[in-house]
């Protein structure tokens, strides 16, 4: 072998050049325009090819709603009027509360009314209600198919009491209740006492004169 056929040293072969890498590819170097349009056609497919609805999340998107179900959300929208044509029971959520209705835990009788007052009955009783209550506010008074219904705002322990009457023949239906309803920190019950629904219920009735029957009157 002469000297001519020798490779080159290494030295000289790496001093200031790089490698370059030559890749094979099959049909894709072959012209100008080959790769190109390959990949055209890739970023096309990318494009139109939806994606699954939780692979990326919309900006517009809202969560569901929140269900009004704790007792404090439940405070804020106590129901007035009449239920079925029935005095509503109190809500398990306001024990600053009394209704004649029998699903009301804190339950009380009806009124019966005397022969000599049914004719203007509805009349005496908003007569009553305006003598014994502070700042009386009449919200309604309407003659249903169960008979006269009477509802009234008063000023109460915490804010703002509502009275509500269904005067039907002799038979006075009612429901007392707090608007308000307070909850003292760090406990999830609420704090009334239906006691002093009961002293302004009392209050009306002693100016009318009504028969209130209790269960002490039955013992």
């Amino acid at each position: 072998m002469s000297l001519m056929s020798l490779p080159p040293p290494l030295a000289a072969s790496y001093t200031n050049t790089v490698p370059k890498l030559k890749i094979h590819i099959p049909n894709l170097v072959v012209g100008q325009r080959v790769l190109p349009n390959l990949l055209s056609l890739a970023l096309a497919v990318t494009l139109t090819t939806p994606l699954p609805s939780h692979a990326i999340p919309s900006l517009n998107s809202q969560s569901p709603p929140i269900s009004l179900t704790t007792p404090f959300s439940q405070s804020k929208n106590l129901e007035l009027g009449l239920e079925n044509g029935k005095i509503r029971p109190c809500p398990s959520i306001n024990p600053g509360c009394i209704s004649t209705n029998p699903k009301s835990s804190s339950f009380s009788f009806p009124w019966l009314i005397p022969a000599n007052s049914l004719d203007d009955a509805i009349q005496k009783l908003r007569e009553a209600i305006l003598k014994t209550q502070k700042n009386v506010k009449f919200q309604l008074a309407e003659d249903t198919p169960d008979g006269q219904y009477l509802q009234a705002e008063v000023d109460g322990g915490f804010g703002r009491d509502v009275i509500e009457f269904l005067v039907k023949g002799d038979v006075v239906s009612y429901r007392c209740m707090a608007t308000k309803v307070t909850y003292v920190y760090p406990f999830t019950t609420a704090f009334g006492d239906s006691k002093g629904q009961e002293a302004r219920l009392k209050q009306i009735n002693d100016q009318l004169g009504w028969y209130a029957p209790s269960f002490d009157s039955m013992e």
